[in-house]
């Protein structure tokens, strides 16, 4: 494909300024939405090819969350787009203020393999809103996805307006050398330093949806049945492969047995005692994946789990005991992100350790805390620092679309979802109206002896 040739086409139907008519939006997303709707069963297909998901996950953390996206985007898109009349001070009497949402031109959308098909539509949502062009590039180790992600949109939309890639890594570098108007990256965060040096050779700007090695927290006066049932759905959910997904456990000494068994128990109620025989349980992506994985088996004392089937790309939900917090353990599973249903155990005796653990390494993208005190939560909320929060849960912040999502530091850079998305993909270009009824003769020279009417206006 000619990738110069398609930015260049998308530029002239922007130009044309038919995007920036919210009927123009509103119509798209229904497109959209009925697009999805005609392919639901063959998009639920394609996600149990690529990831083994069952209908129901694939529903709840896919399908469902996209739908529910653009029916929160049509409800409430007009309100977004208006502008928005702003104070102005009293020395600039005579003025009006306002700040005007305009978009930002062409985007470019690159996708993961893990959640490809929520992750690609997503950030699309966004940028239609806004009313921006936009170049789709999924992730090609989810290929039954991505081709049905490319009937789609072709189905959907005409090029020029909204164009998906396929193909390899490869030609994710060769589109990333066009200029494109915004860039929004979600993956590794390897990758993501290419996607920020390429955006800064046009001075493009990007928001990078990251990842990173969440911490997950039991204190001694947590609800711990519930507890265990919460991180075993938030650790095991797509198989653990989920940039929010909880990376490791610090769970207090005095109820670490306690905790341990609860959390075999729930593995047990949610999956069966043989998970690869459960059609709820997904599979690793691919080979590649799969060997990093096991090869970090045997960093720890495994507690349950620890088997798996190359052929199947299965790899069983995996507790394994990492010792004491304070004696600063160093393994791969410590250091690296896991991406799949390894679950490090780590104890601690005071929590201040747990804090000064988190603030020694790169801010995560996600934190979960249980406990039952007030105290404690806001304790932990203030002396850590990372893209969200979840007290007595994990994951769900990601499903609320009247929350921002976003990493800080190495986890990302800006937000999106819900009216997020639309100012992400949005220029909020600053305006300011002045009367021609008359002039302040204060602002003009000569300015003599005004400076103390000025000090008071001021």
């Amino acid at each position: 494909m000619n990738y110069s040739e398609l930015v260049r086409l998308q530029r002239e139907f922007y130009t044309e300024h038919i995007t920036r008519e919210i009927p123009f939006r509103l119509c798209a997303l229904d497109r959209l939405e009925e697009g999805i709707k005609t392919h639901e069963q063959e998009i639920t297909e394609a996600l149990k090819k690529d990831l083994g998901k069952s209908p129901f996950e694939s529903y709840l953390s896919e399908i469902g969350l996209i739908l529910n996206e653009i029916r929160y985007a049509k409800r409430n898109l007009k309100e977004w787009a208006k502008d928005k009349h702003i104070y102005t001070p009293l020395f600039l009497i005579g003025s009006r203020s306002t700040i005007h949402y305009e978009p930002r031109g062409i985007a470019l959308i690159i996708a993961p393999w893990n959640y490809p098909f929520q992750l690609c539509l997503s950030p699309l949502i966004g940028s239609i809103c806004a009313g921006n062009c936009s170049v789709l590039k999924p992730s090609p180790d989810s290929p039954h996805v991505s081709h049905i992600l490319s009937v789609l949109i072709s189905e959907c939309f005409e090029p020029e307006y909204i164009a998906l890639i396929n193909g390899s890594n490869e030609e994710t570098g060769k589109v990333l050398q066009e200029k494109f108007d915004y860039i929004f990256y979600t993956g590794g965060m390897e990758y993501g330093r290419q996607v920020l040096t390429a955006a800064s050779r046009h001075l493009t700007p990007v928001t990078l949806e990251l990842g990173g090695k969440s911490p997950c927290i039991v204190d001694k006066d947590a609800d711990i049945p519930k507890a265990a049932r919460r991180i075993v759905w938030g650790k095991l959910l797509n198989c653990g492969q989920t940039c929010v997904a909880p990376d490791y456990l610090l769970v207090h000494e005095s109820v670490k047995d306690k905790v341990t068994e609860f959390l075999k128990k729930e593995i047990i109620r949610q999956y069966s005692e043989d998970p690869r025989l459960n059609p709820d349980y997904p599979r690793i992506i691919n080979e590649r994946h799969f060997n990093r994985l096991v090869s970090m088996l045997n960093n720890g004392n495994i507690l349950f789990g620890g088997t798996y089937d190359k052929k199947d790309l299965y790899i069983s939900p995996t507790l394994i005991e990492m010792g004491k917090l304070e004696e600063k353990p160093d393994s791969p599973l410590l250091s690296e992100e896991i991406f799949g249903p390894v679950l490090p155990i780590l104890s601690f005796s005071d929590i201040d350790d747990c804090v000064e653990y988190i603030n020694e390494r790169d801010k995560p993208l996600a934190l979960y805390y249980f406990t039952s005190g007030k105290n404690n939560a806001r304790y932990m909320i203030q002396h850590t620092t990372s893209g969200g929060v979840c007290i007595n849960d994990t994951v769900s912040h990601v499903a609320n679309n009247r929350l921002p999502f976003g990493g800080i530091g190495n986890s990302g850079m800006g937000a999106y979802h819900g009216r997020y998305s639309f100012e992400t993909f949005s220029h909020a270009r600053s305006i300011v109206t002045t009367t021609n009824l008359y002039n302040i003769g204060m602002k003009f020279a000569p300015y003599n002896k005004k400076i103390k009417w000025l000090k008071k206006l001021m």
